[in-house]
């Protein structure tokens, strides 16, 4: 066995370091053009979200039709005999215990994943092949930041950890819980298809160990459990290595928030330091009689509140709507603005959900443009709501409106730019216009191509749709 000592070799190209004023880094050790690989990095253990049992491999990720069913509890699904054996030491936390509480198992995705590290930890006490450069008991955890709603929370979690996998795992104490909870609150991904839609939640060590910047020069994307990281502009030998924590539409001010509720820092990058895409990201809209100040920071503060409502509800109880037709945390620091939800305790309906989208819209329309990211964001989730519908045009007329400022407010090679232009390439190919979906297409591909790499499935599977049509 190996010690806890020797790690793996590091990637080629790469070392860690103590970045100036943000702690453990990423350098580079030589010139990496856009597009390339830096490193990847298998996840050290990863779970499934419950929605996407059937259609990918509990144990690769892979999607996939005929999958095979587990024999005793029926909800896992795996390609063969050997993701199903591989994922067994994992799996079997959970397989009786679904079939003991039945329709009552209901762990969160983050209850999940920190039961199969302490598996893991169980299985596996020597450094992984995911752990070359930063292992998972290096963690920061921010103990000493967490306020007594989110000590609140991870108790809560806790509590659920006991109460569905107290038959084969060995737990540490509560104050050690406590800490393996903040430290996977902090440093957990979701992993996501191609078109940014929720497939789960995994640990990659050595990608945790990047620093955040809101002018990343390199982005992480999936192979089924392989994050793999490339870069998104030329970096040059010494340069660090920056990722995005957090959706990076939003104006200074916002993110910044973001970044202190779920990571406790204030981002020192360019943008942040400028702010020089705040006023484009804010845009009002031109009238002969111009809003007055106040009238836009009213505006502005019930949209950022509008904003928090949607998040705080996917934070307790939430539902991703996605139409399992259009081909296209967890803990809260790892859901995304771009989901759409409606509320488990009182659900409301698609139809009202589309009313309060429209009833906002034409609220901050009269103050704002429409490229201004506030107004994105509803849009955003009235075109989920069109798709859950199955309003094709609707969905197809939001999109339309989004794409462009996409484009212009977000970085070069953005997922989200890319996976807009794919949402729209479907709609346009579903709806008879196949120049128009055709032409969308290529500028998903041509983003992908660079953040992905073109021997992704994703790509194949896209260039596959535009031969088959």
């Amino acid at each position: 066995m190996r010690s806890e000592a020797a790690a793996p070799p590091q990637p080629a190209g790469l070392e860690r370091f103590l970045s100036v004023g943000k702690g453990r880094g990423l350098r580079a050790r030589r010139r990496y053009a856009a597009g390339e690989l830096l490193f990847s990095c298998p996840a050290y253990t990863a779970v499934l979200t419950v929605s996407e049992r059937g259609t990918h491999c509990d144990a690769c990720f892979a999607r996939k039709e005929a999958l095979s069913k587990c024999g005793r509890c029926k909800q896992a699904f795996y390609c063969d005999v050997e993701c199903q054996k591989e994922d067994w030491p994992m799996h079997k936390l959970e397989c009786s215990a679904m079939c003991a509480f039945g329709q009552n198992w209901n762990p969160s995705e983050t209850v999940r994943l920190t039961a199969r590290i302490l598996a893991k930890q169980k299985t596996h006490p020597e450094r992984t092949e995911s752990e070359k450069l930063l292992a998972v008991k290096e963690f920061e955890s921010h103990l000493d930041k967490l306020d007594n709603e989110k000590r609140e929370l991870i108790q809560n979690d806790i509590a659920a950890l006991h109460h569905f996998y107290s038959k084969h795992l060995e737990y540490p104490d509560n104050a050690a819980l406590v800490v393996l909870f903040a430290q996977v609150n902090c440093n957990g991904f979701t992993i996501e298809d191609e078109e940014l839609s929720h497939l789960g939640s995994a640990i990659f060590p050595d990608v945790a160990l990047m620093n955040h910047s809101c002018c990343p020069n390199v982005i992480v994307t999936y192979k089924g459990t392989l994050a793999e990281v490339r870069a998104v502009k030329e970096i040059e030998p010494g340069e660090e290595v920056f990722t995005s924590y957090i959706d990076l539409l939003y104006p200074t001010e916002d993110r910044n928030d973001r970044l202190r509720d779920s990571y406790f820092f204030n981002c020192d990058c360019r943008e942040c330091i400028t702010k020089e895409k705040d006023k484009e990201k804010l845009e009002i809209r031109k009238l002969n009689d111009p809003p007055s100040a106040e009238a836009v920071r009213d505006m502005i503060k019930y949209a950022r509140n509008m904003i928090e409502e949607f998040r705080r509800a996917k934070r307790y109880k939430y539902i991703l709507l996605s139409h399992p037709d259009s081909a296209g945390l967890v803990c809260s620091c790892l859901i995304t603005e771009h989901s759409f939800i409606g509320f488990l305790d009182f659900f409301i309906p698609p139809s009202e959900l589309l009313e309060i989208c429209e009833l906002s819209l034409d609220k901050m329309g009269a103050v704002f443009e429409d490229s201004n990211v506030y107004m994105l964001h509803m849009m955003y989730q009235a075109m989920g709501v069109c798709l859950y519908m199955q309003d094709w045009e609707g969905a197809l007329r939001y999109g339309q409106k989004i794409i462009r400022p996409y484009s212009k407010h977000y970085p070069a090679y953005s997922l989200n730019v890319a996976s807009m232009w794919l949402k729209l390439g479907r709609l346009y190919m579903a709806l008879e216009n196949r120049t128009a979906g055709v032409k969308a297409l290529k500028s998903a591909i041509a983003i992908m191509e660079v953040a992905h790499g073109k021997d992704h499935p994703y790509i194949s599977e896209i260039k596959k749709e535009l031969e088959d049509h």
